[in-house]
């Protein structure tokens, strides 16, 4: 059969699939069976089993469930509620005012928890009534939200880096290091989105509230620095080499737990639920690296990545215009598809094209965890937009157009990553070296 006809045919299974709500990871299996029936000499089955053993059998992966679990005790801790109370003195007079909170909230719970949704739910029930009993708007409170919850998919301990690095075979310490300036980038991007915004409408901003005191500021470092001395030993404890990522986790956890017990908020029933939380969202990410794991070795023998990275070779794309149609291929495919599910369906295929353009693996994961940060606000199946639709009540599509200028920002900083590809690549060229 010819390699066009069968790609047809896949990419038809595929969405089939998925169109009859079939869970990811079972329609990859799918997929993978219909390729190894058309295409492959070798038995379904034993390359299944031999495949998703593999997969599934890294030790890096330990870290996962503990990190998921992390945010969810975090989830039911009062820290949410110690950030707002902590940050407001020291924003309050910044053009935009308690709108950044939003922002640095959002990126210091995904710092101790690697969940976008999880950053989403925590933050946004905590600063959305306080922002609206303070007279902000909505389109800029609930839009800063949507956008700025993304970077629980960018600064470590992102989840999702650690499934790249598992279904790639890259180092997640160096992905961590790589995913912190441009999460930082990505920060100053949006608060300076909004210090402009606010400055050019001022009509739409509530009268500024006066300076805080140094007793207030010296109160409110003080309620932030649990989330700080957590975010210090666990990211400090693999950087300085004290640790690995999975024991990492592990100091994370007791950590969560310590905060959680401290602030008042950790129960019988809230830690049985962070145990469940934790195993459901694990299974389920299992499931999709099972069968991308298949689904890889099924594509192996089609010998579909192989010519499509020839094809690539062939055309004489430089590096700016492949990484701009992957840009535009994984936009549309936000559309339909969450980010884990994107990241561990087209590894397979894209990456010997990556490599075959000479493209860093380090550097495109960070590449490509910025452009799967644009799926969780893309309608229909954006998931901080149903986070925000069940705190907020809005409709879908509505949150999606609040959050339209953050979608841009997005964009803008792939192509700042693109131009300046250090901007990832210099931490754990340095600190990994040593």
């Amino acid at each position: 059969m010819e390699l066009y006809t069968l790609s047809l045919i896949l990419v038809a299974v595929l969405f089939v699939c998925l169109a009859l709500g079939l869970w990811v990871g079972f329609a990859l299996m799918a997929v993978g069976l219909v390729a190894m029936v058309l295409a492959a000499p070798a038995p379904p089955g034993p390359v299944f089993a031999t495949k998703v053993w593999g997969a599934l059998n890294i030790w890096d992966l330990t870290a996962l469930p503990m990190f998921i679990w992390m945010g969810e005790l975090l989830f039911r801790s009062r820290l949410s509620s110690d950030m707002f109370k902590g940050l407001a003195p020291f924003t309050r007079r910044l053009p935009g005012g308690l709108l950044h909170v939003n922002i640095i909230g959002c990126a210091l719970f995904a710092a101790v928890s690697g969940s976008s949704a999880a950053t989403t739910a925590t933050v946004g029930r905590m600063s959305l009534p306080e922002l609206k009993k303070r007279g902000y708007d909505d389109r800029m409170a609930i839009g800063t939200l949507a956008g700025s919850g993304t970077f629980g998919f960018l600064i470590p301990p992102s989840i999702i880096l650690i499934v790249y690095g598992a279904a790639t075979e890259q180092s997640i310490a160096r992905l961590f290091l790589a995913g912190v300036l441009p999460g930082l980038m990505l920060a100053a991007l949006f608060a300076g989105y909004v210090m402009l915004w606010a400055t050019l409408n001022k009509h739409r901003m509530p009268p500024l509230e006066p300076a805080a005191s140094w007793r207030e500021k010296l109160q409110g470092a003080m309620l932030l620095l649990p989330t700080v001395g957590l975010i210090v030993a666990v990211i400090g404890s693999i950087y300085g080499g004290l640790a690995s990522p999975t024991e990492a986790a592990v100091v994370g956890v007791v950590g969560a737990m310590v905060i959680s017990w401290a602030s008042g908020g950790l129960t019988r029933a809230g830690v049985w639920g962070s145990v469940q939380g934790a195993a459901v969202t694990t299974c389920m990410i299992a499931f999709i690296l099972a069968g991308a794991a298949f689904l890889t070795g099924a594509m192996g023998y089609t010998g579909i990545p192989r010519a499509l990275a020839a094809w690539i070779g062939e055309q004489g794309l430089s590096q700016y215009a492949l990484l701009a149609a992957l840009l535009l291929f994984f936009i549309v495919l936000g559309f339909f598809l969450d980010g884990i599910s994107i990241v561990v369906l087209t590894t397979s295929v894209i990456l010997p094209m990556v490599l075959a353009a000479g493209i860093d693996p380090i550097w495109f994961g960070v590449f490509l965890v910025l452009v799967v940060e644009m799926s969780q606000i893309t309608p229909p199946v954006g998931f901080n937009l149903f986070v925000l639709q069940s705190i907020t009540g809005r409709e879908i599509f509505t949150i999606a157009a609040y959050a339209l200028p953050f979608f841009l920002i997005l964009v803008l900083a792939t192509v700042i990553l693109t131009v300046f590809p250090e901007i990832a690549l210099w931490l754990p060229s340095t600190m990994m070296s040593r």
